[in-house]
């Protein structure tokens, strides 16, 4: 039986993951932290749990928890989760941060995005930047797992198949995306009341959001050369739910959107989660809401010559909870779509 532990367990994406882990037969978890709840059944915090998962809440006393679990998943800022993750590998537990403190290659790239100092740099080049569908071999054998953020995974793997191809250029790469509320985490910011999301469509972090470089890294791996994008997002007054609008440049103008889908499907595969829609159809929200699918529609704009790529998923799904359950399943040897093989709610 494996124990987990979470930390970081009260906010969205903490009670996601204990709500696609909480009847599991084959793990246990053990123990959920939470500062803000200390001493509270997690069941009071979200009532929907109720005779479900009554366990109470632990502080973050990490010398207490580290010992009621092997794995633990971290749901923290950034900036907090490099205080506790090197007390946990010290005592040789596995880790699967939500935080962007483990995920850049270069340190100096996410001080300079990210404006502040990282206090645990040695433990950067030990960290698995943790998307199965590149880097699954990797995650397989790591003690540190950086989950993707949202945005990164609905991006990345609607351009991978693309850039890897050589189907466009790895130049004038535009995304627009747009995330429901839900994306800001559980929090009581004015921008994210009720009465200022609702009937509301807005741009936000523009030119300067903290997944730019994030996505520009992994793209440039992907093809080897560098990468910069012009990435803006949005605030859709939806709970849950992403999409991207992405739009690139194509190599060759005669290319004809069944080619490009082809590669795509050659490209995943063997991708349980990736699902790539048929000809003329296009991907929707509502379809992945609740599940750990992505759903790419790939569509060729001949006037112009450009791939137009859209992409949707759960950004409390497969843009983080879920994902990081798809990660665990790999780690422990599970079988990698166990438990997450539901369809999105529709409803």
């Amino acid at each position: 039986m494996l124990r987990l532990g979470i930390i970081g367990a009260t906010g969205y994406v903490g009670a996601e993951i204990v709500r696609l882990l909480a009847l599991r037969d084959d793990m246990k978890i053990t123990t959920v932290v939470s500062n803000s709840f200390a001493g509270q059944p997690f069941s009071e915090v979200y009532p929907s749990f109720r005779g479900i998962y009554d366990e109470i809440c632990d502080g973050m006393d990490i010398d207490k928890v580290a010992d009621k679990a092997d794995f633990f998943i971290t749901a923290l800022p950034h900036g907090v989760s490099t205080t506790v993750i090197p007390r946990l590998l010290e005592k040789g537990k596995r880790i699967i941060d939500h935080s962007g403190d483990f995920r850049f290659r270069d340190v100096k790239v996410y001080e300079e995005w990210y404006k502040v100092t990282h206090s645990s740099p040695e433990l950067v080049s030990r960290a698995v930047y943790g998307l199965p569908e590149l880097y699954r071999d990797k995650i397989k054998n790591a003690d540190l797992v950086a989950d993707p953020g949202c945005y990164p995974t609905c991006s990345i793997l609607g351009i991978a198949p693309a850039l890897a191809n050589k189907l466009v250029s790895h130049k004038n790469i535009v995304i627009s995306a747009a995330s429901g509320v839900s994306g800001a985490g559980r929090k009581s910011d004015l921008p994210y009341a009720f009465c200022e999301v609702d009937e509301n469509y807005k741009a936000y972090g523009v030119v300067n959001h903290r997944h730019t470089p994030e996505i520009e890294q992994e793209l440039s791996l992907i093809c080897g050369e560098e990468v910069i994008v012009s990435f803006t997002p949005h605030l859709v007054p939806m709970k849950r739910g992403m999409l991207a609008t992405i739009t690139l440049d194509l190599t060759d103008a005669e290319i004809t959107a069944d080619e490009v889908r082809k590669a795509y499907l050659d490209f995943y595969r063997n991708e349980p989660f990736v699902r790539i829609l048929p000809s003329g159809q296009l991907p929707q929200t509502k379809l992945v809401s609740g599940s750990n699918y992505i759903d790419i529609g790939i569509s060729v704009d001949k006037r112009a010559k450009k791939l137009i790529i859209i992409s949707a998923l759960d950004n409390l799904g497969k843009g983080s909870a879920s994902q990081a359950i798809q990660a665990l399943n790999i780690m422990a040897g599970f079988e990698e779509t166990r438990g997450l093989l539901t369809p999105g709610l529709y409803l």
